[in-house]
């Protein structure tokens, strides 16, 4: 069994309802979470990254309440996540002033608390174009990537924009190589995929098991061909639960279905103990910075 693993972008709680005006859109069941972690821990899972972010439900109390009752270490996020779910300061503050806040979370702490946040994101963007807000973001969160070096992990809508984020981002000095592309597997486009990561950034395989997005075989044979071709190092995995559907109790996939489902698809196809471990492991730590 692989030991240490590191959940790289999940939701430890989330709050869309309003927004899609559906209240499985709010994710806050402790109990039943607390219950799917425990059970992470026992499939040898050890970190989890929470990036929801300033205006989408992030939680500090709740995600070290959690941390507290599970054991686990929970990796909290700052940033702006995309329109139209952006709060009121995102128009209303400077680059310069939002860029602060987000530093300020990571060296100082979240909201008044002792847990700082350890990445900026998930900041995205939506189908067709980057919005003026999205930009205002991006460019206070490259201000806080260059100024505290962690790592920038963005939201793709469907796969779509991700040599426009990269764009954008490289145009402002951040280096590609702490540039995490969410989402971009469905696109369906492996081509695609391969030229992203041509460029020096991460790429996230993070909607695992849900497969009205795209099919689980899909993603496995995309992993199983990248990691031929020598890419394991540059790729992550995750299962980005946002629903209450979604939890195992509520008749959803569950946390535990890239443990206990995806990787033996990768293994039954020949993907490589190694690749998995830098997929579920090596990349993960380097970069949370955990020795």
């Amino acid at each position: 069994m692989i030991k240490d693993i590191t959940y790289i972008h999940e939701h430890v709680t989330i709050d869309l309802s309003k927004e899609k005006n559906n209240i499985d859109c709010k994710l806050d069941t402790f109990d039943i979470t607390k219950e799917e972690f425990l059970r992470l821990k026992e499939l040898g899972v050890t970190r989890v990254v929470d990036v929801s972010n300033v205006g989408i439900g992030r939680d500090v109390d709740y995600v070290m309440k959690m941390e507290e009752a599970t054991g686990l270490n929970i990796y909290m996020s700052t940033g702006y996540y995309k329109e139209p779910f952006l709060p009121k300061e995102v128009e209303e503050l400077s680059v310069e002033e939002l860029a602060k806040k987000m530093i300020d979370d990571i060296k100082i702490g979240i909201d008044g608390k002792t847990k700082c946040a350890t990445l900026i994101g998930e900041i995205g963007t939506g189908f067709e174009i980057m919005t003026e807000l999205e930009k205002k973001v991006f460019q206070a969160a490259a201000i806080a990537q260059k100024t505290t070096g962690v790592f920038i992990t963005t939201h793709t809508s469907l796969g779509k924009l991700g040599h426009e984020q990269l764009d954008f981002l490289e145009n402002l000095g951040v280096d590609l190589n702490k540039v995490i592309l969410g989402h971009v597997a469905l696109s369906g486009d492996l081509s695609y995929i391969k030229s992203l990561l041509k460029r020096g950034a991460y790429v996230e395989f993070d909607t695992i098991g849900k497969n009205n997005y795209l099919p689980d075989e899909t993603r496995v044979d995309f992993i199983k061909t990248l990691c031929e071709e020598g890419w394991s190092e540059k790729l992550l995995m995750s299962v980005d639960l946002t629903r209450r559907s979604h939890l195992k109790t509520n008749g959803g996939i569950g946390y535990a279905y890239l443990i206990e489902t995806f990787v033996p698809m990768l293994k039954e196809v020949g993907v490589k103990e190694s690749d998995l471990k830098n997929m579920l492991v090596e990349n993960p730590k380097r970069i949370l910075g955990v020795e």
